[in-house]
Formats: C-alpha cells, sequence, structure tokens
C-alpha cells in the first residue's frame, strides 16, 4: 500500500500538500513487477507511472527486435509524454529487476494537475526533454539489417526481397551495375552465378540463400522448442494468429507453423479501411506486426519457412517438412486460401518479373512513375489501387464485370473515383502479357466493343480470387468441392460425423482438429471474421480437452 511518506520522498510530489499526497496514496495503484515483467507496454493508454524501488528498463521495437532504450531509477518517473501529447505509449517499460511503481490513472493525474500548477509545469518540461530525445532517436537512418545485390528481373531476387519485407526485415538493395556497388557491398567480389548475394549485419555473406536459411541466420524461429503442444496451428495468418494470442494467453502450450512470413495474405494488404479500432485504416503488415508481437509476448512459438506435410488423426502427430514429428493435442487449420492463377499466354514466364499474385507494400518502389494494371474487382485489388496511386503515374483497374458495387465495399469506391490518376475499365480482361527479360506490355481485351489492345504496361498485379489448398490433408477431414473445410453443421449434413455428440462449430470431421479463417466452408471471407473464428476455436478447443480430449488422448496412447 502506497504511503504519504514515500510519495512525499519523489522529487515530483516533494511540494504537494498533504491533503493532495494523501488522495494520491488513496487513488494511484501500486504495482509490484518480477524481473522481465511489463508496467506498460507500446501503444497503451497514457498514464503516469513513478518507480518507487528497482529499476526499469525502456525499450522499443526497431526492425522486429526490441531494444533498449533508457533505463528509470527509483524517484524517476516514465509516461510524461503521452500525458502530455494526450496520445499512447511510445515504447516498452519493463522491470529489470523486481521493482515497484506506482500508477496515476490520467484522471488521477488531472485532478492533482488542476490543484497544483507546478505539477504539469514540471511533466511538462520533462516530456519536451523526453520528445527532444525521441526525436533524434526518429532521426537517425535505420540501419539495414541486411543487403541485397541482385538484378531487378530476378526471379530469384525477387522472392528474397519478398520474403524479406514479408518478415519485416529492413534490408538495401543494390544491383550489380549500381556505380556506388563498390561502398554500398564491401563485401565479397561477385560473380554472376553468385545473385543474389545477401550481406548480413554481422558481416556474413551468403550466395543464393534459401528462406529458412535466412530466416536461421536473422534470429526467426525456425524448429520448434519442443516436441509435444497443446495445440498445433498450421498457418499464421490473421485467424492463426489470434487462435495463437487466444491460445497462449489461456495457458495452452501453443505452436504457430508458417510456411513463409506472419500475416498470411491480410499481410500483403496496403491498407485495410474497416478494421474495428483503427478509425484511420492500419496496413496489412502493421497488424500481422502487432498480432505477432502479442502472440509470442504470451508465449506462442511461431515457426516461419515450415511446412506441415501431413496429420495423422489416429495418433496425433504432425509430420513437419524435414521429418520433424510432433504430437498436439488438438490441430487448428488456418492456412487461408492462395491467389487464383491466371492461364494466360506470358504469365507464368513473367512473374516476379513485372506480374505478380497480390502485391505488398515493398512494390512501391518499383512502380515509381510508372503506368501499371490491376486485375480484379475486390477490396483487396482497391486497396491495392489506392495505395499504387501515390506511386506510379497511373493506375488503371481491369474488371470483367460490368460494375464493382457487387464486389467492392462502397468506401472503396468513392475513394477510387477521387483520384484523378485511377481509371477503371469495365468488362475488359487481359489476353496476353509480353516482353523478354520483363513485363513490357500487356494486351487488353475490350468486351463491349470486341477489340484487343496492346498496352505499355510497367507492373501488373492479379486479384482475381483465391482457392483454398487443402490436398496434403488425410482424407478422413472432409471438405466440398473446391477444397474448402466443412466445420459444425456442414459436417454433419455430409454424413462424415460418427460421434456421440455434434461437432463444434469451428471443429472439422476429424475430433480435436479444428479449421478458421479463409479455408473453412463459409460465405465471410473478411479479417474481422478469420481474427473472430481464431479466437472461437480456443474456446471449443478447451471444451473438447475438458469432454473429450483427455479420453481421445489416452485411447490414443493405447
Amino acid at each position: 500500500m502506497l504511503t504519504i511518506q514515500e510519495l512525499a520522498s519523489v522529487p515530483l510530489f516533494s511540494t504537494l500538500p498533504a491533503r493532495e499526497l494523501e488522495y494520491l496514496a488513496k487513488h494511484a495503484a501500486d504495482v509490484h513487477l518480477a524481473a522481465g515483467e511489463y508496467a506498460v507496454h507500446e501503444g497503451e493508454e497514457r498514464a503516469l507511472f513513478v518507480v518507487l524501488e528497482g529499476r526499469i528498463e525502456v525499450t522499443k521495437r526497431f526492425d522486429g527486435v526490441e531494444k533498449t532504450i533508457g533505463w528509470r531509477a527509483p524517484g524517476a518517473i516514465f509516461g510524461e509524454v503521452p500525458i502530455a501529447l494526450g496520445g499512447p505509449f511510445l515504447g516498452n517499460y519493463r522491470a529489470a529487476e523486481p521493482s515497484r511503481v506506482a500508477r496515476l490513472e490520467a484522471r488521477q493525474y488531472y485532478a492533482i494537475a488542476a490543484v497544483s500548477p507546478e505539477i504539469p509545469e514540471a511533466v511538462g518540461a520533462r516530456a519536451r526533454e523526453r520528445i527532444g530525445g525521441l526525436q533524434d532517436l526518429a532521426a537517425r537512418a535505420p540501419k539495414a539489417t541486411a543487403t541485397i545485390v541482385g538484378h531487378q528481373w530476378d526471379t530469384a531476387c525477387y522472392e528474397l526481397r519478398r520474403f524479406l519485407a514479408r518478415n519485416q526485415v529492413t534490408f538495401d538493395w543494390v544491383k550489380p551495375d549500381d556505380p556506388d556497388m563498390p561502398s554500398r557491398w564491401p563485401a565479397l567480389r561477385l560473380n554472376d552465378g553468385d545473385y543474389p548475394a545477401l550481406l548480413l549485419d554481422g558481416g556474413e555473406t551468403l550466395m543464393r540463400p534459401q528462406p529458412r536459411e535466412v530466416a536461421r541466420r536473422l534470429g526467426l524461429q525456425t524448429s520448434a522448442r519442443s516436441t509435444e503442444y497443446d495445440t498445433v496451428i498450421i498457418g499464421g495468418g490473421p485467424a492463426g494468429l489470434a487462435a495463437a494470442v487466444y491460445g497462449a494467453s489461456e495457458g495452452l502450450r501453443t505452436l504457430v507453423v508458417e510456411r513463409e512470413a506472419p500475416g498470411g495474405q491480410a499481410g500483403t494488404s496496403s491498407r485495410i479501411e474497416n478494421y474495428l479500432g483503427f478509425p484511420n485504416g492500419v496496413s496489412g503488415d502493421e497488424l500481422a506486426s502487432r498480432a505477432l508481437q502479442q502472440a509470442k509476448r504470451l508465449g506462442a512459438e511461431v515457426l516461419v519457412t515450415r511446412n506441415i506435410v501431413g496429420i495423422d488423426p489416429a495418433s496425433g502427430t504432425v509430420h513437419l517438412d524435414g521429418d520433424d514429428v510432433l504430437h498436439a493435442r488438438t490441430v487448428v487449420i488456418a492456412t487461408g486460401v492462395t491467389w487464383r492463377r491466371l492461364a494466360i499466354e506470358g504469365f507464368e514466364r513473367l512473374i516476379g518479373k513485372g506480374i505478380s499474385y497480390g502485391a505488398a507494400r515493398s512494390e512501391a518502389g518499383n512502380a515509381q512513375d510508372l503506368d501499371i494494371h490491376l486485375i480484379g474487382a475486390g477490396n483487396s485489388a482497391g486497396q491495392a489501387a489506392l495505395f499504387f496511386a501515390n506511386h506510379a503515374r497511373t493506375v488503371t483497374l481491369l474488371v470483367r464485370g460490368e460494375a464493382l458495387e457487387k464486389s467492392m465495399s462502397h468506401y472503396l469506391i468513392e475513394q477510387l473515383r477521387s483520384k484523378s490518376n485511377i481509371a477503371v475499365e469495365l468488362r475488359s480482361e487481359v489476353q496476353a502479357a509480353h516482353g523478354d527479360t520483363h513485363l513490357t506490355a500487356i494486351d487488353v481485351l475490350d468486351r463491349a466493343g470486341a477489340t484487343v489492345r496492346r498496352r505499355e504496361c510497367g507492373g501488373l498485379f492479379v486479384f482475381i480470387g483465391a482457392d483454398a489448398e487443402t490436398g496434403w490433408l488425410p482424407p478422413e477431414i472432409a471438405r466440398d468441392s473446391r477444397g474448402y473445410l466443412l466445420t459444425g453443421a456442414d459436417v454433419l449434413k455430409s454424413g462424415r460425423w460418427s460421434q456421440g455428440r455434434d461437432p463444434y462449430l469451428l471443429e472439422t470431421s476429424v475430433p480435436g482438429v479444428f479449421a478458421c479463417g479463409d479455408v473453412r466452408f463459409s460465405p465471410v471471407k473478411r479479417v474481422a471474421s478469420a481474427v473472430g473464428e481464431g479466437s472461437m476455436a480456443i474456446a471449443f478447443i478447451h471444451q473438447y480437452l475438458q469432454l473429450d480430449g483427455t479420453a481421445i488422448e489416452a485411447a490414443r496412447r493405447g
């Protein structure tokens, strides 16, 4: 319990009258922290803290890595910047040793400030000092974690850049003919067969590296720490990450297996405007980054560059590529969907050389001052068009149908109309793609006039829908004709359920195996619904483990 005497010993409160000190002692929270425990996380709502005992470490995440930017000793305060600016915390504050802090909510701070003007003056002065330090920190050019040397239209170089960007690793990219190559690549001399080459921050050089090797060298987790888990989540998109957050927070031993990078298809979205709690919208990679941090902080393991190659429902084993075998009491399938491919002349040859399925924010530099085209009429296509309009000279949305209203949200249609360099061409489709080393032109059919015209094209991005890739799953797991997994009532309708109870809402035809997100048979395909299903899956897993998981596991072990 806080006392008037210890609060009076804090420099900020030393001049307060006994009445105000009594108010603080009565209303401020007395927070005891174990070593490593956080007093507050970046992004949390404003409050003012006073360190009473111990030592507080100030950290901030840069390039996916949490770094120390300061310390707070007894008598020091933190939270002055959020209090002064009325915004959230810009960093994390955790105990470096067993510590004790007093926490004043904003309303409590303002109650004291109203009667003791010296308090806001002191807090404001300290806030200005802290802001100056943050500005200096922000002004420093971020140091790249890696440097890539490779040709612009080399597919391997494109895939390496995409992999680093998806995993939110800051990198420099140098083309072999760049005049500054000697100064920007202070490493081994390269031959044509070495590209793409990767120079890591520590000085290590990798020639034509594979994603898993890169991930391992960068410190990303690629191997499970155990062989026994309460739930193994397959897929690290919004549904999988939501399941990881709720599973780990509720004490389940939780593992996520992702074949490329957390975020899934949503992670490549340039802007999600209608996600609850983000009034100004949020990019897919930012949403994925926040969810990933949250899942890891709560104790979930997240593997990248790993594939699940098989599930044995009878034994509860999950097989990873590389012959790793895990035992899972439950499984959550959240593999999402993959972009549907177009069987058009020239497409396969030019993928990664000007043609992309989907589009990440990292592609903006390649679209600078070019005339680019997008194929699609859904929200993903609309969001990408708006994003690229800030970089490309012109953006043309090619739509096979006769209107956008059936497939795109109204707010996006209105925003497209407000951009002078975005054109929407209805009843149009691409017939062929042309270019030797990279895409240079496309043939576009105007279905209204039945004419084909060749156009110069600096980039083509395809958003024509997606399909579930579930052929690798065992036949015991029921799916529809397009590969989407049946759950709940749809399993009952299929006649593939033989248990003495009804399947849970998100349970597949195999007890203990759940599906959520876009891979599940459902008419709703939204980020918010995927997140909701991921959290719901954990609730059903708890019910399953309590009611029949123990008996089933005992039967498996024989």
